[in-house]
């Protein structure tokens, strides 16, 4: 080993593997598209809340671009899957960028024309939504396709990198942005970066569903859950996600407890909502040991284990800096667990099934968060929000437990012969 060698292993050991840039051009063109894509709609959403705030001066006239946003994109979910599962993926995701990017141009064009209609930002939002779903399920099919098995926690750790920081440069860079130039500028700057996203899709090779019978159809959405069915180590991803999101959400419940815990406010709720993405980010950065890690299952259960407990001990403090360090823990864990299930579902799924698993998987990450809100606010009404938080937290390990032990398989599943 030559003395130059050493030290990229060890930076590998400890930062995030950046192996599948090296040796792929397209998924490195796919990834920085991405990054500079993704930055760009994080400008973009945090401009339209404001621009909705501005017209209406109502917070539940914001609250409502998350709805318009929510539905479309658990709606067309699984639809955008089946259709991953039909056609050339790469002219989907280029398609849908296209129509995102045509959104964008539409939002700039409206601010620069003066026409400030709520309305028009609302159908906006939620056409922005079905071009999420469809493009998602295609991006996500396309990787294993371009990188080896053993490189596929490694792009996923990478895309996590990708998404926090996005979501916390993103909307910091908008601010700024709208406040200078306004709302047009922060438009067209997201209509510039989509230039990113659509070149890298357009060279890439032509990325049809590889069928095992070698024949072309529709995809059923029916098959894709009937297929979901009889594989229990794939389902265990989901569920296990489920457990966290639903059980164990403590957002909701922030403006709250940054004053009666804290005295704090909005400044404090800020804190507190970028805590676990700061812990995010760091569980990408420094991901590069998880491509030595062969029992997947178990690093699942173990990642979300540690997010129950992190997010129970966090509602038992009552310091905003310890409170603030255990809602990073929770956030690097969660990381974690997004890039083996991610990593799972790559690998052990057949091509022709990748979208529809892939869009089964968005309903689970968008429509979770969102039920966990609702649950943690009223368990919060009903007791407090100390019983909501860390008894949440706790019943999320419990559910867990039971799972892994309905489910034993989960927990022996190796990489190295993935089975769903």
């Amino acid at each position: 080993m030559t003395p130059a060698a050493a030290p990229d292993r060890t930076q590998r050991r400890i930062f995030a593997d950046l192996t599948p840039l090296r040796t792929s051009l397209d998924y490195r063109r796919l990834w920085i598209g991405s990054t500079v894509s993704w930055l760009g709609q994080a400008m973009t959403a945090l401009a339209i809340s404001l621009q909705v705030y501005d017209i209406t001066g109502s917070s539940f006239s914001v609250g409502l671009v998350g709805l318009f946003s929510l539905v479309p994109l658990v709606t067309f979910g699984l639809y955008g899957g089946a259709i991953a599962d039909t056609v050339d993926r790469r002219m989907l995701g280029l398609y849908s960028s296209l129509g995102a990017a045509g959104l964008s141009s539409a939002l700039a064009a409206a601010a620069l024309l003066g026409y400030h209609r709520v309305w028009f930002l609302y159908a906006v939002v939620a056409l922005q939504a079905v071009c999420g779903a469809l493009s998602g399920p295609a991006r996500s099919a396309m990787i294993p396709r371009l990188l080896p098995p053993g490189q596929l926690p490694a792009a996923n750790a990478l895309n996590s990198v990708t998404m926090t920081s996005g979501m916390m440069a993103g909307p910091m860079l908008g601010g700024l942005i709208v406040g200078w130039w306004g709302y047009q500028a922060a438009y067209l700057i997201d209509v510039v970066t989509f230039s990113a996203a659509l070149y890298a899709m357009w060279r890439l090779p032509s990325m049809r569903p590889d069928r095992a019978d070698g024949t072309r159809g529709r995809a059923s959405v029916v098959d894709g859950l009937r297929f979901l069915g009889t594989r229990p180590n794939i389902r265990m991803t989901f569920f296990s996600d489920m457990a966290a999101m639903v059980l164990a959400q403590p957002k909701a419940l922030f403006p709250a407890i940054a004053v009666l815990w804290y005295g704090g406010d909005a400044k404090t709720v800020g804190l507190l909502v970028a805590a676990p993405a700061v812990g995010a980010l760091l569980g990408g950065l420094f991901s590069g040991w998880q491509g030595r890690v062969r029992r997947h299952g178990l690093a699942i259960l173990v990642a979300v284990a540690a997010w129950g407990l992190a997010i129970a001990v966090f509602g038992l403090t009552r310091n905003l800096w310890l409170g603030l360090f255990f809602l990073a823990l929770a956030g690097c864990a969660d990381t974690i667990s997004m890039v083996f299930r991610t990593t799972m579902l790559q690998a052990a799924t057949p091509d022709d099934m990748r979208g529809r698993l892939q869009g089964v998987f968005i309903v689970v990450v968008a429509g979770g968060p969102r039920l966990g809100d609702f649950l943690a606010g009223t368990a919060a009404d009903l007791t407090s929000p100390a019983v909501a938080i860390t008894g949440g937290g706790l019943a999320c390990v419990a559910v867990l437990a039971l799972l892994a032990l309905r489910w034993r398989a989960f927990a022996r599943y190796d990489a190295r012969s993935p089975q769903a």
